[in-house]
């Protein structure tokens, strides 16, 4: 048995491994809750209490975009923050891991019919990958600060060193790890290369050859948004912004579902439970993971465990409100810029054919193929006139 057979294997038999034992950590604590204190908690919170968390979460989410934008000044507010709504939808609403919800939202960055930066440049892979790295180590960034904030505030709580000491070796590995991304992708030329291939793996064959084509253009790019640190601190101080406010708006949570706990104890749990998600960022959906962590972390702060998982459960239904129209709105969007593309034309610079060889063969507009120009050859009946024919077609959606 091959080396190649058994990765392709485990690919794809691990993600769904970690959603079996996801779903089964949260049938085990949905049982042990009970159904029953669970509806009773929600209805606490009514309709009007479940928008007024939703659209928290947007406000949040704005607040991604502009951290996003002040990491990444080339690219604007609105597509950047499009762009962030449409990779978190992907990563809660879709069965992907956050990975996936990366890729897409690497896609999502290129939205549009001809999408430019604010320069009025072409946008292409190069540039949208390396924004999106360079948001995600910014994001990462603010998420250490935030769970060391939250650490604080969880010391000298009773059953606190479960969490404590496990966090504080998580968060030096992750800050060894980011450390070594960061440089990576200022100085890391082959590291780069392997990044883009394996981003490449997992997109159109059109937008793979454009990247896979374009690495030094890429390095560039990372480069020069590395070139700013005042930018990149910018960033992780916006983020951190961002991660105090959900921590306000899981405070906001637990007052609607009935339970009084202080805003630093908010920051306590939603720190702790962040650190816990992205130690599991491969379980699809962090499904269980959630649900799990809030429940012990209720624990500690005395929070009972049905109020525990409403609180779990309102999160997803919120994202799952905000995530289903970001979806449907970016294929909506994605369908449009198919229809939009310009066809595929003769170049002004070619000289006529002659009138044995006008005969003109017709390409169906569904037809996809790689980008470039395509030499045909079509010889008149004395054999002394050849013909090129560029065309350029439009690129297919992930």
């Amino acid at each position: 048995m091959s080396k190649r057979y058994v990765t392709k294997t485990l690919k794809k038999t691990l993600p769904v491994l970690l959603s079996l034992l996801g779903v089964a950590l949260f049938t085990f604590i949905a049982a042990k809750a009970g159904i029953h204190p669970v509806m009773d908690a929600l209805s606490k919170v009514g309709v009007g209490g479940f928008l007024l968390l939703a659209l928290c979460q947007l406000l949040i989410d704005m607040g991604l975009g502009v951290a996003w934008h002040a990491a990444v000044p080339l690219l604007s507010v609105r597509r950047l923050m499009g762009a962030r709504l449409v990779r978190d939808s992907a990563g809660a609403c879709l069965p992907f891991s956050q990975l996936g919800g990366m890729v897409i939202g690497v896609r999502a960055t290129l939205a549009g019919v001809d999408p430019r930066t604010v320069k009025g440049e072409k946008l292409n892979w190069p540039e949208g990958v390396a924004a999106n790295l360079v948001d995600i180590t910014t994001e990462v960034l603010g998420q250490i600060a935030f769970v060391l904030i939250a650490l604080l505030c969880l010391i000298g709580h009773h059953g606190a060193s479960r969490f404590v000491w496990p966090l504080i070796g998580g968060m030096l590995l992750l800050s060894i790890g980011i450390a070594g991304f960061i440089w990576t992708q200022q100085r890391g030329g082959v590291m780069v290369r392997k990044a883009a291939a394996f981003l490449g793996k997992h997109i159109a064959a059109e937008w793979r050859d454009s990247l896979i084509g374009n690495t030094e253009t890429f390095q560039l790019r990372l480069e020069s948004l590395w070139s700013r640190p005042d930018r990149i601190s910018l960033g992780a101080f916006c983020h951190l912004l961002c991660w105090m406010g959900s921590a306000a708006m899981t405070w906001l949570a637990f007052h609607l579902l009935g339970a009084h706990v202080g805003f630093f104890s908010s920051v306590a749990i939603e720190g702790v439970v962040c650190g816990i998600m992205s130690a599991g960022f491969l379980v699809p959906g962090a499904l269980g993971v959630q649900e799990a962590a809030y429940a012990a972390l209720g624990m500690i702060f005395g929070i009972d465990a049905e109020i525990s998982l409403s609180l779990s459960l309102l999160r997803r239904g919120r994202d799952i409100l905000i995530g289903i129209p970001v979806l449907l709105v970016w294929q909506i969007v994605e369908m449009r810029r198919l229809r939009r593309a310009p066809p595929m034309e003769v170049s002004k610079s070619t000289p006529a054919p002659s009138p044995v060889s006008s005969r003109k063969t017709v390409i169906p507009p569904a037809v996809t193929a790689l980008a470039g120009s395509i030499k045909k050859e079509a010889t008149s009946r004395d054999g002394k006139s050849t013909e090129d024919t560029p065309f350029a077609t439009a690129p297919r959606v992930l």
